[in-house]
């Protein structure tokens, strides 16, 4: 998402993730940096910038390996690690943000002078828009009413075309209505920083599967399904299911495509095979509560070499993730007061 910042205002672009709480953006002087097309904030440069005390109440919404203190100069200093190790290090500190042309915010945020890992090119840094006390949505407030929405566009297109770009809104501008919208609630659990959701069953083609958390296929206790199995993260980029369900849904799919399955050369992916011909991919419905998402094949298949195409769902032992590649072309509408995430099929390059 495009946002400005800073007096004067530098536009920049950082990545939107509903997986973390902390914006950050990359700062000068940058100690250890990952390359960025667009130009380095400059904190020096900016009448609007403060940074925060280390007994400031932002600091401390940070764990306590999160965050240390500047002590000779009473700086709030940051660590804040990502799920595949990627790190961002800088100063916690406060700056004026304008999300829409004639509406600004001064914002908590990270000004990030150390940032490693898998970050992209493209963006400034990470824009946090989870649930937790530091979130840009947190920090809105009342402003926006708690509501929320996004609209991912197909990775392909993004490659393609530098002009269509995926898009966010905020506050009366992201309600969604129509017969074509479902929506799940949200389920309150720790750590608040996550949308859980709960996924009841999956299915492929004509083959309905119920969720489990349990491995077993035979354990007794299978059928239950526990409240908020699943989040919702626009930072993630795969779909990961408990392995009990995604092995099940693997074996579908293998009866179902017709194709020679071969081993991803990458040695990622679980179920990869050789589109020689057009192959008819499946349809998957993730039932959420309250909710039957279709899932069309952009979101559950991926060509990641020519003619090589894999199924973009992965077994996990940990945390059920609904990841982006899910819901590209869907406009994903959050409204935190109503505890409430709702889907609209979209075509996200005119949205």
């Amino acid at each position: 998402m495009n946002i400005s910042m800073g007096s004067p205002p530098i536009q920049i672009l950082g990545i939107a993730d509903t997986g973390s709480d902390l914006t950050w953006t990359q700062c000068k002087p940058c100690d250890e940096c990952y390359y960025q097309k667009p130009p380095m904030f400059d904190p020096i440069k900016s009448s609007s910038y403060n940074n925060l005390t280390c007994d400031s109440k932002f600091c401390h919404a940070l764990s306590s390996n999160e965050r240390a203190c500047l002590q000779d100069q009473n700086i709030c200093e940051y660590t804040y690690t990502y799920g595949d190790q990627s790190v961002t290090e800088g100063f916690l500190a406060t700056e004026k943000f304008s999300l829409s042309p004639g509406h600004s915010h001064t914002l908590v945020f990270g000004c990030g002078h150390d940032n490693e890992g898998t970050f992209d090119e493209a963006g400034s840094g990470i824009i946090g828009i989870g649930g937790g006390v530091l979130s840009l949505i947190s920090q809105l407030g009342s402003s926006i009413n708690g509501q929320f929405a996004y609209c991912l566009v197909p990775t392909v297109t993004e490659t393609s075309s530098s002009n269509i770009t995926s898009k966010i809104t905020f506050g009366s501008d992201s309600v969604i209505s129509g017969s074509c919208v479902v929506t799940t609630p949200l389920v309150e659990k720790d750590p608040a920083t996550y949308y859980y959701v709960t996924l009841e069953a999956i299915t492929v083609g004509n083959k309905r599967l119920d969720y489990y958390n349990n491995s077993s296929k035979n354990d007794c206790v299978h059928s239950n399904i526990h409240p908020g199995n699943m989040i919702v993260d626009s930072g993630t980029t795969l779909t990961f299911l408990n392995s009990g369900i995604f092995n099940r849904v693997l074996s579908i799919l293998e009866e179902a495509i017709d194709a020679e399955p071969v081993k991803d050369p990458e040695g990622l992916f679980k179920f990869c095979f050789r589109d020689k011909k057009g192959v008819d991919l499946p349809v998957v419905i993730a039932h959420f509560t309250g909710a039957d998402l279709k899932l069309q094949p952009l979101n559950t298949f991926a060509q990641v070499q020519d003619g090589l195409v894999c199924f973009t769902m992965m077994p996990s032992e940990d945390l059920a993730i609904f990841g982006n590649l899910s819901q590209m072309n869907f406009v994903v509408a959050y409204d935190l007061e109503k505890k409430s995430v709702s889907f609209l099929p979209t075509d996200c390059t005119k949205y």
